[in-house]
C-alpha cells in the first residue's frame, strides 16, 4: 500500500515537471487577482501592475478601492488677493484683516495651487518612462488624469501630502466635514497646547494632578472666562473656523471632475498625510453633488460656503485618560443655516457625525466637551 500510493504521488507530479515554461499564475482566478488588487489600492502601485502582463492591464480598471497620493505641490498663490475679496465687505480694520486673511489664504491654498499625483507608470504606454534619474522633462498629471482608466471606482481616498492649515509647534486642530453639492455639516476641535501623557516615572504626579483637574473641572459651571474675549481666544477660534471652512470647500472643488467622471462612487474621503483635516462624501452626498449646480465662489477655486449656525464649547483645561492635556480645548460644530440636523437633516445623524469624527484621544476630547455649555454663533456665507 505504502509502494502504491508512493507511485500514484509521482503520477500526479510527472506532467507538471513536464511543462515547460508554464505561468502558474495564470491559474489564479481573476476574482482572486481583483482582491488583491483591492488591497493594494494604491494607484501608483496599480498603475505599474497594469504594465505587466495584458491581464494586468485589462484587470487594474476594475479595482474597487483606490488611494491617490498626490506627493508634490506647486504653489500658486497669485490670486489670494483676489479671494479676500470672498469673505464679503470688512468696513473697519479691513488693513489689519486682510493682512490676516491673506496669510491665513495663502497657507490654505498652497496644497491646491498645482497638484501632482507623482503617478509615473499610470498605463501601460508610460511605464517606465520617467525612471530613475533620466532627462527629458517631468511630466504631471492632476489627479483626474491618474484615475481616468479606473472604471469601477467604488470607494476612494485621496491624501495630499502637507495640511491645509499651518499652526504653531504644539497647537491641536482637527477638522472632518461633509459636503454634497455644498457644505452639510462640520466638526472642529482645537487646543493652543497639547501635553503628552508624563513618562512612567511621573506617573504618580500626573495622577495627583489629574485628580485635581478633574475636581476643578467638576466645580466649572462650562462658562468662558471674560478673558476668553480680551485676549484673541475667539478671534483664534475664528481663524480656526474660517480656515477649515476654506480648506474643506477647495478639498470639495477639486473633487468635481472626478466625481462626475466616476458614476460608480460611493464613498470619497480626502484627507492629509498630517491628518489634520478629512473631507468625506458618502453615496448620497456623491448623488446630491451630481444631481445639483455646484455653487462656486467667485474668483477661487473652491465652493461657496453657506450661511452657517455654530456651536462652540470650550474648556480651558481638558485633561485625558491617558494623561494628555489639552489647553484652550475648542469643539465647533457647524451646520448651514435652515436645516434642523445636517447630515440627513437628523439630529441623531448630526450627533452621530460628531462623536465618531475622530479616533484615540481626541474621540475623548470630544465627548468631554460634547457636555460643556453651549454658545451659538452665526456666519455669513463667504
Amino acid at each position: 500500500m505504502q509502494s502504491r500510493h508512493r507511485v500514484f504521488a509521482e503520477d500526479l507530479l510527472l506532467p507538471q515537471q513536464e511543462v515547460e515554461g508554464e505561468d502558474h499564475f495564470d491559474r489564479v482566478p481573476d476574482s482572486l487577482v481583483l482582491l488583491i488588487f483591492n488591497r493594494l489600492a494604491d494607484a501608483r502601485s496599480l498603475g505599474r501592475c497594469s504594465a505587466v502582463s495584458k491581464r494586468f492591464n485589462s484587470l487594474v480598471p476594475l479595482v474597487d478601492d483606490a488611494c491617490l497620493r498626490i506627493d508634490r505641490v506647486i504653489t500658486d498663490a497669485a490670486d489670494a488677493d483676489d479671494a479676500l475679496g470672498l469673505a464679503g465687505p470688512r468696513p473697519a480694520g479691513r488693513g489689519v484683516l486682510s493682512h490676516l486673511l491673506k496669510a491665513m489664504l495663502l497657507a490654505v491654498l498652497k496644497p491646491f495651487g498645482h497638484c501632482d499625483a507623482g503617478v509615473r507608470g499610470g498605463g501601460g504606454d508610460r511605464a517606465g518612462k520617467h525612471g530613475g534619474g533620466g532627462g527629458g522633462a517631468q511630466q504631471h498629471h492632476s489627479p483626474a488624469q491618474v484615475l481616468k482608466n479606473f472604471s469601477s471606482i467604488r470607494n476612494l481616498r485621496m491624501e495630499l501630502p502637507v495640511s491645509d492649515v499651518g499652526t504653531d509647534d504644539g497647537v491641536l486642530l482637527r477638522w472632518k466635514a461633509v459636503f454634497g453639492s455644498t457644505l452639510q455639516s462640520c466638526v472642529i476641535l482645537g487646543g493652543t497646547r497639547v501635553d503628552r501623557a508624563a513618562a512612567p516615572a511621573a506617573a504618580a504626579a500626573t495622577a495627583t494632578a489629574a485628580g485635581d483637574n478633574e475636581a476643578t473641572q467638576g466645580d466649572d459651571t462650562g462658562s468662558i472666562p471674560e478673558s476668553f474675549y480680551t485676549n484673541g481666544g475667539l478671534k483664534l477660534r475664528v481663524v480656526w473656523t474660517i480656515s477649515s471652512l476654506i480648506a474643506g470647500a477647495t478639498r470639495h472643488y477639486l473633487l468635481r471632475e472626478i466625481v462626475k467622471e466616476h458614476p460608480t462612487l460611493e464613498q470619497v474621503a480626502l484627507t492629509d498625510a498630517h491628518g489634520q483635516g478629512t473631507l468625506s462624501m458618502g453615496r448620497d452626498q456623491i448623488r446630491e453633488f451630481r444631481d445639483k449646480p455646484l455653487a462656486a465662489a467667485a474668483a477661487a477655486n473652491r465652493t461657496q460656503v453657506p450661511a452657517c449656525n455654530m456651536k462652540l464649547r470650550y474648556a480651558p483645561m481638558l485633561e485625558l485618560s491617558d494623561g494628555t492635556r489639552i489647553q484652550g480645548a475648542t469643539l465647533v460644530v457647524i451646520k448651514p443655516v435652515g436645516e434642523a440636523g445636517g447630515i440627513g437633516g437628523g439630529r441623531k445623524e448630526l450627533d452621530e457625525f460628531v462623536a465618531d469624527a475622530f479616533d484615540g484621544p481626541y474621540r475623548e476630547a470630544v465627548s468631554a466637551l460634547s457636555k460643556r455649555r453651549t454658545y451659538l454663533l452665526e456666519m455669513n456665507g463667504f
